[in-house]
């Protein structure tokens, strides 16, 4: 199996490139896709720190690259984007595509424990295989300068991921992000069959209890959320995580965006600004 990433798209945009690559993953066991934006290499030896992105139900590697509209500003500010997959695909594990919110496309950003799901896991998949990959591939890139952002699920993922490893990612921010899943439909569906029954356990993948239990959280959490998002009070619930941040002193800039719903129009109008956020960050 080719451990090693293959190019199999490349289309220049905004003077960098949006390229696609495949290689097989020992964490999931299958072959798995994720795109990378580099940006115009300034010099030879020049490298990029790179931008995480994470993305929500039903996504795969592509939804960003195609429909954010963050290359120009990435461009710009010389950061690397790298939108990895959603979840293991091709396992034919029964059940793995009977819904849309569990399965395939909605690995969650965690490492089941259920012996079925054994393969979702998709939060080593980031944290660690994936920084490897691309250390090893990709000399441009310089994985010790990193941030992470993401939309829905994948907002759980990047705040979750970054606030259990707050020494891998200089910044974090997310657009309509799940943030307290052990209370609602989407996070309870995909816990109890990933996971199993402990809620303890649980609580290990909710960035609401995670954020309870620090208090050396220095970087402003940028969170921007649709008020017309049709998800906003039944499955995002922000204001349990703006409640939490409160209490634990944590810095978050919530920013609440009336007439937004869900979508990727929603995404391409505010992307800019979080871009700049982690350009900052990255580049102190």
């Amino acid at each position: 199996m080719e451990t090693k990433a293959t190019e199999i798209s490349s289309s220049k945009m905004f003077g960098g490139y949006n390229k696609r690559f495949k290689h097989f993953s020992p964490t999931l066991g299958c072959s798995m896709t994720f795109h990378i934006y580099f940006p115009p290499l300034p010099s030879p030896s020049h490298k990029f720190p790179v931008l995480y992105w994470l993305s929500g139900l039903t996504c795969t590697d592509e939804n960003f690259i195609i429909k954010s509209g963050a290359q120009r500003v990435a461009s710009s500010e010389g950061i690397a984007l790298v939108a990895p997959d959603t979840s293991p695909r091709g396992l034919n594990v029964e059940g793995e595509a009977d819904s849309w919110d569990f399965g395939v496309g909605a690995g969650f950003y965690l490492n089941a424990t259920e012996e079925k799901w054994k393969n979702w896991r998709m939060y080593d998949y980031v944290v660690k295989e994936l920084p490897k990959v691309l250390s090893e591939n990709f000399d441009q890139l310089e994985t010790s300068r990193a941030s992470i952002s993401g939309h829905s699920m994948g907002g759980h993922g990047a705040l979750t991921v970054f606030l259990k490893n707050l020494d891998k990612y200089k910044s974090v921010s997310a657009f309509a992000p799940i943030v307290n899943p052990i209370n609602c439909p989407w996070g309870q569906k995909a816990f109890t069959n990933y996971l199993g029954g402990n809620k303890a356990d649980w609580e290990e993948y909710d960035a609401t209890c995670l954020i309870s239990k620090l208090n050396d959280v220095s970087a402003t959490i940028l969170i921007d959320q649709g008020e017309d998002d049709k998800f906003l009070h039944d499955q995002l619930l922000v204001q349990k995580f703006e409640e939490a941040c409160r209490n634990a002193k944590v810095p978050l800039l919530l920013r609440l965006q009336p007439g937004y719903d869900h979508s990727y129009y929603f995404i391409a109008t505010f992307i800019d600004d979080h871009i700049r956020h982690h350009a900052q960050a990255l580049n102190m």
